[in-house]
């Protein structure tokens, strides 16, 4: 719904806009708010931010059309204003333009123009509103991502590897901070945030340091990802050294107890690698999926606080890398036989 201001200091413009356009009103295609002269308008306005267009005649007690003009560029470069007058000489007209004014109608008033200029200049202001979003989603986006990535993003070869689904090997780790629903539970929405980023932080600073990176974050867990050489050998790292830094955290003793620990489970093999989600959404995750990844996170489940477990499989390729220790076997879910688990200790 397009919300307009029509500002004018004759009151019948009111009765006829809204008998005219009463269909529009009752189907909520149109909101119309009223101004009798240019200072009651800039008061509407701060009533009513989300104004789309302004209305407005020229010649106004108090404040009149054309010092609106300037009143509104100053405050609001994207509220776009068509000034309605009588008064439609060219040197009104160019005063207007130049004031920033979108069009220029004349009365008396054809209300079919009217309607018109009216969804020409509404068609216009959203575009400019999505163009602003695009921009600041832009730049958030370069708050978080390399140059390099980005620049990539908007290549060919992006757009086609958007298209490919792949089979990989690689090894996928589940990091969940044990027992963070207590925090959520008892502390400020802004605390449990901070704390719960703080976590995350920590985390993310070990995975990236051997080479993996963060697929999703799911509540207060995160699922990474490794690839490329000793894959597995890296993941194992990096969750061992997640371990050591959150269990140098300080304990919480103000409204809880609460020691951050985590859980952790890993898995290796092969993955499908491709564009999860709804393209009619526009909501697509690049992620992997498969029975690899679904056992890893139920891995993650059987560790107790402080563990990091890893499959049989798992165990037999790092067994003479690692120190690790049999947990026993173990019912996954959909799983019809028990795994047999192992714990890395370092």
């Amino acid at each position: 719904m397009a919300k307009i201001l029509v500002v004018d200091d004759e009151t019948d413009l009111e009765s006829l806009i809204k008998q005219k356009f009463r269909q529009k009103i009752r189907e909520r295609h149109y909101e119309f708010v009223f101004a009798s002269n240019g200072r009651h308008a800039l008061e509407q306005l701060i009533t009513h931010t989300d104004v789309d267009v302004v209305l407005s005649d020229i010649n106004m007690p108090e404040m009149d059309g054309l010092t609106l003009l300037t009143k509104l560029s100053e405050e609001n470069n994207l509220l776009k204003s068509v000034i309605v007058s009588a008064y439609g000489d060219m040197e009104n007209i160019r005063t207007a333009m130049n004031r920033g004014a979108f069009d220029f109608i004349t009365k008396p008033v054809n209300f079919e123009d009217l309607e018109l200029t009216m969804e020409k200049t509404i068609k216009h202001v959203n575009q400019m509103r999505e163009t602003m979003k695009a921009i600041k989603e832009n730049n958030i986006l370069r708050m978080y991502v390399d140059e390099t990535v980005l620049n990539f993003m908007g290549s060919r070869e992006f757009e086609s590897s958007l298209m490919t689904n792949d089979v990989v090997e690689a090894t996928v780790a589940f990091l969940d901070i044990c027992s963070f629903t207590t925090i959520s539970e008892n502390e400020p929405p802004d605390t449990v945030v901070k704390l719960l980023n703080s976590y995350f932080d920590v985390m993310v600073k070990e995975i990236i340091a051997q080479g993996g990176y963060i697929d999703k974050f799911i509540g207060d867990a995160i699922m990474a990802v490794f690839r490329g050489d000793f894959h597995l050998d890296r993941a194992i790292d990096a969750c061992l050294a997640v371990r050591i830094q959150i269990e140098k955290l300080p304990s919480l003793h103000e409204h809880v107890e609460f020691t951050p620990k985590v859980t952790i489970g890993i898995n290796s093999g092969e993955m499908i690698s491709g564009n999860i989600g709804s393209s009619s959404l526009r909501r697509l995750d690049y992620t992997v999926i498969g029975d690899v990844v679904n056992t890893a996170q139920r891995l993650q489940s059987a560790a107790g606080p402080g563990q990091v477990v890893i499959s049989e499989s798992a165990y037999e390729k790092v067994k003479e890398s690692f120190n690790c220790r049999k947990v026993g076997e173990f019912m996954l879910k959909n799983k019809s036989k028990p795994a047999v688990i192992y714990e890395v200790l370092d």
